[in-house]
């Protein structure tokens, strides 16, 4: 067994290791990679041959974490693993997205990379160590691939930026980018920021370039020293030259013209496209385009993409006739859905999105239980692209990782708006309706005019812009483009994509497919798409200026409300008892939290009487009785020597047949009071064991000429008497004159019999 194992020392001096030869030998490569306690296996297997008619990269990234790795158990009745989480998906993707350009563009065998994590302490943030995993294991096969790539996380804390950080570090960060790169060059960035420079954002990315270089050279000596450096022979297509030759001459100068013609309609520019290549097919029999067919639009393809590159690099002419800075014509509408909390249209050129706000409790959040993340998400975006919306006729299948992937890069741009105390959890759903350019980002803006129309007090508003890149000569001659078209993304050599306020960005995604890409360009590509998304921020605001006042009548109302942590369990009641017959009475919903050492209510109901009910119950419960205050009881029992009422729920004292009035009761039923009754009385006394002395008479004017003569005769109150060790009644001085009944303890007191 030859084992092999090389080590990466991290900045901050943790140690990665990559080790190959001893698990999962008969995959095309496989490799462990460990840092601490964390652990990922990797490995990738090839076809030998390409499926016939494949004319692309058929590449399959899955990436899974284990519960085991973290001693836990998964959820659900099976008590197993079942389909890949969002999380997991996101992170496959950007795996995906770094490998994907660097397989030769001739090589279309399926291939498959699956990480999985086995063990974890739940420090290390385990997806850091993904993207070196996928590439390691391609290091030590035989597959052609023009790597190695890293992946690393760089999170800035407090002025510094940490490589690879823990899920401690990066909560408190206000920069997190996932960057891939190669020895040479950056392929891939994703993350969110907290409102920060396209500077900083540069600083970052550079900060992580770095620590990517030494990872790459130790797979090159890894793959050197597991002996694979000559990798498979393959023959995936096969190309006729000289009628490569005959499509260029028949068809690029039709095609140059159609791509400066300014044609603004997609759909007639596609055909325009497609007719010029058909020309060309009809000097064919039948017989001849079931071999020369394919090959003829490969090389159509590519003739195509050189008319569209030379015609913005020569003349500055995009295929819609815009300047490269230029932005398409935008509309916007809020409030166009009755039903919903918040709605919005946002359309800019052939790219639209229907988007809706919902409000919900905290019943509504979104429970998360992956292996290593547990917790709620308050706020929830849900991106929806339909085959319709590009003209497709097919059915919709579910969510697809594409999907996932846009909605969760729209999430980012707008979650950090939403205050941090904001009392409702908030679901964003963008339905595409048109796409041509990026719906991710148009997503972002519609989102925002959703929460606005809504009434959501969102920080600042957010929008987002899709830029493009056409470059030559290892960027010597390139030219930057602002809001892009989906060709322009398909054929150009970067799609980037910034989603941010006027005082900051919020979040990125960035994939380049040209190598030698430099930070000057980079920086010129972020000050003009900071030029273009302030042009849409001022868009966004002539529909609406800020958030709605108020929400929309038919939203919930919630109201917050904070009480002593030893109380949860009074409001709550036995069995949960007291807070359902509160809920029931007032048509509310009631939940309770414990945070920060204290109860967070949160009342929820749709009109205003009904949370100021439930508010009273709930204050009525939680309240401190205090001396000489005067309450509103209801009696609750009656006994010889008074009545018990209930001043606050749960809370009773003694009403003593004394207190009632000023005149003299010879017993309770001359009173008149009966139990159900409601009474004023105010607290005279709580005792050292908490018991609470209440009085009526002290609320009633005292009649004339009342002395001290007309007070109850000895023996008659029994409500404050001390007793001698042989329970006989005495006279108590301090008291003036007056007998009381009671046990003396031990100490020598005498506690008020109730």
């Amino acid at each position: 067994m030859n084992i092999v194992k090389k080590e990466i020392t991290l900045p901050d001096g943790r140690v990665i290791e990559i080790e190959t030869g001893k698990l999962a030998k008969q995959a095309d490569g496989a490799v462990m990679v460990k840092c601490g306690s964390t652990m990922l296996l990797a490995t990738v297997c090839s076809a030998q041959d390409a499926v016939p008619g494949t004319d692309f990269m058929p590449l399959t990234v899955e990436y899974k974490e284990k519960f085991a790795s973290n001693g836990r158990f998964p959820g659900g009745f099976t008590r197993r693993e079942g389909k890949a989480s969002d999380y997991e998906i996101l992170i496959a993707r950007l795996i995906d997205r770094a490998l994907r350009p660097l397989f030769p563009s001739n090589y279309h065998a399926e291939t498959f990379v699956n990480v999985t994590l086995y063990s974890s302490d739940g420090i290390d943030m385990p997806d850091n160590f993904a993207g070196l995993a996928a590439s390691a294991a391609l290091a030590v096969s035989d597959i052609p691939f023009e790597g190695p790539i890293s992946e690393v996380r760089v999170a800035r804390v407090n002025g510094e930026f940490i490589i690879d950080p823990t899920f401690e570090q990066a909560e408190n960060a206000d920069i997190e980018l996932v960057v891939a790169a190669t020895l040479d060059n950056i392929m891939m960035v994703e993350g969110e920021m907290n409102e920060v420079s396209e500077h900083d954002m540069l600083e970052a990315i550079k900060a992580a370039h770095e620590a990517i270089k030494p990872q790459c050279q130790a797979q090159l000596e890894l793959m050197e020293a597991a002996g694979k450096t000559v990798k498979r022979e393959y023959c995936h297509e096969e190309n006729d030259e000289e009628l490569r030759q005959q499509v260029h001459d028949a068809c690029y100068a039709k095609a140059y013209a159609q791509a400066t013609a300014a044609d603004t309609d997609k759909h007639h520019r596609e055909a325009m496209f497609t007719a010029i290549c058909d020309e060309f097919k009809a000097q064919f029999t039948d017989e001849e385009l079931e071999t020369k067919g394919p090959l003829i639009d490969r090389y159509y393809h590519d003739v195509e993409k050189e008319a569209m590159r030379r015609a913005v690099l020569d003349e500055g002419k995009r295929l819609d006739g815009r300047k490269t800075n230029e932005i398409r014509p935008i509309w916007s509408e809020v409030g166009y859905l009755p039903g919903p909390h918040g709605s919005s249209i946002f359309t800019r050129g052939e790219t639209q999105s229907l988007c809706t706000v919902t409000l919900g409790t905290k019943l509504d959040e979104k429970i998360i239980d992956e292996a290593l993340i547990q917790g709620r998400d308050r706020f929830l975006l849900h991106y929806n692209f339909p085959p319709f919306s590009t003209g497709e006729a097919k059915a919709q299948r579910g969510v697809g990782r594409r999907e996932i992937g846009h909605g969760n890069l729209a999430c980012r741009a707008l979650k950090k708006m939403i205050p941090t105390d904001y009392p409702y959890v908030v679901r964003v759903v963008s339905d595409i309706l048109e796409s041509n350019g990026s719906s991710s980002m148009a997503t972002v803006c519609a989102g925002t005019l959703a929460l606005m129309d809504a009434g959501v007090k969102i920080k600042k508003p957010v929008s987002g812009i899709a830029m493009g890149l056409i470059s030559e000569n290892k960027g010597t001659n390139y030219a930057v483009l602002s809001d892009i078209l989906g060709d322009e993304d398909h054929l150009g050599d970067m799609d980037f994509k910034t989603t941010g306020t006027r005082d900051g960005l919020t979040a990125c995604q960035m994939d380049i497919k040209v190598d030698g890409l430099s930070y000057e360009i980079l920086e010129n590509a972020l000050a003009q798409a900071h030029e273009g998304r302030m042009y849409i921020l001022d868009k966004i605001q002539e529909t609406i200026a800020e958030p709605r006042a108020d929400l929309k009548p038919h939203a919930p109302r919630i109201v917050t409300m904070s009480i002593p942590k030893d109380c949860i369990g009074a409001v709550i009641g036995p069995g949960g008892k007291i807070i359902q017959e509160i809920q029931s009475s007032t048509g509310t919903i009631i939940t309770i939290d414990e945070v920060d050492n204290e109860g967070k209510v949160e009342v929820v109901a749709a009109n205003k009487d009904s949370i100021d009910a439930a508010i009273a119950r709930i204050k009525g419960i939680v309240a401190v009785p205090e001396v000489g205050e005067i309450y509103k009881g209801k009696i609750k029992s009656v006994v010889t020597f008074g009545v018990f009422v209930e001043i606050l729920p749960g809370k009773e004292g003694l009403l003593h047949i004394s207190e009632i009035e000023w005149r003299r009761f010879e017993k309770i039923e001359d009173a008149g009071l009966k139990e159900g009754d409601e009474i004023e009385v105010k607290l005279l006394e709580i005792d050292k064991a908490g018991k609470l002395r209440l009085s009526h008479k002290a609320l009633l004017p005292k009649p004339e000429g009342y002395t001290e003569r007309e007070r109850p005769e000895r023996g008659e109150r029994p409500d404050r008497g001390e007793r001698r060790e042989g329970g006989d009644r005495h006279r108590d001085n301090r008291h003036g004159g007056h007998f009381h009944r009671g046990n003396r303890n031990e100490g020598g007191e005498a506690p008020t019999q109730e």
